[in-house]
């Protein structure tokens, strides 16, 4: 039984006491047991207010509980998506790690046959220029062809044999060979154009270098006519840039962007 109940029963069992035996208390027995029934009120007043008080602790500690079990639940979700935070980045640095270092190697293939070509580069007959990442080997048209012709010249021949000899040695690369002019008309009724004079400097170029021993495979000819000069063609210093073979050494695959992306897209 609960002091609840308790308090109550006595409270329930001295009112009746007192109601059908009144007549049989002096006064002070009387105000006696009405302070009895007083204190004992007094006392269940105390407990009902003890058991709210305790009720609402119980409910703020269960309210606590609840909160703290969110928080629980919450911080496990961070947890997990920090974690997934930590693998991209972890991925990311990975990958420019990797890029640095295909950057570092691609830079130290370039030195190198940079290197090679030294040797040509000092007695004038070819340079070499960097333009949007491609290494790009350039000779002057006069030192492999008479003017106005697609024929190589005996210094053609010997410069091409140089240059074949080091693009032998550059492996998994293809070679894009391209003719340029400058804008003077063709005076002369063998080419139609610049587009033709160029383009046939260009294979005369491949031809040559497949003769003595670079893979067809790796070779491609183009004619850009007058159309992408380096320098100015008002002036006859600036046409005699614009007449020029280049050997442009192509991208490999694992230098383009990855562009898998697009795929979807473009299908």
């Amino acid at each position: 039984m609960t002091s609840r109940m308790w308090i109550s029963g006595t409270l329930l069992a001295l009112a009746g006491a007192l109601t059908s035996t009144a007549c049989g208390y002096s006064e002070e027995e009387w105000q006696g047991k009405l302070r009895e029934i007083s204190d004992l009120q007094n006392q269940l007043a105390e407990r009902d207010q003890k058991i709210q008080e305790d009720q609402e602790r119980i409910a703020a500690l269960t309210s606590e509980r609840d909160s703290l079990q969110g928080q629980v639940r919450d911080l496990f979700s961070q947890a997990g998506q920090l974690e997934a935070n930590l693998s991209e980045i972890q991925r990311l640095y990975d990958e420019a790690r990797r890029q640095q270092e295909q950057q570092a190697a691609r830079l130290a293939a370039f030195r190198a046959t940079l290197e090679k070509f030294r040797a040509m580069i000092q007695s004038g007959r070819l340079r070499v220029r960097i333009d949007r990442g491609r290494m790009i080997v350039e000779m002057a048209s006069n030192v492999l062809f008479p003017s106005g012709s697609a024929e190589l010249s005996d210094m053609g021949r010997q410069t091409l044999s140089e240059l074949a000899a080091v693009l032998m040695t550059i492996p998994d690369r293809s070679f894009q060979v391209a003719g340029h002019t400058d804008d003077v008309p063709i005076g002369s009724g063998r080419f139609k154009d610049n587009w033709e004079l160029s383009t046939e400097r260009a294979l005369s170029v491949v031809r040559f270098l497949q003769e003595v021993g670079v893979r067809p495979t790796v070779l491609g000819a183009v004619g850009y006519g007058e159309y992408q000069p380096v320098a100015n063609n008002q002036t006859e210093s600036g046409r005699e840039q614009n007449r020029r073979i280049e050997v442009v050494l192509m991208p490999n695959l694992d230098e383009l962007p990855d562009l898998s992306a697009l795929e979807a897209e473009t299908q």
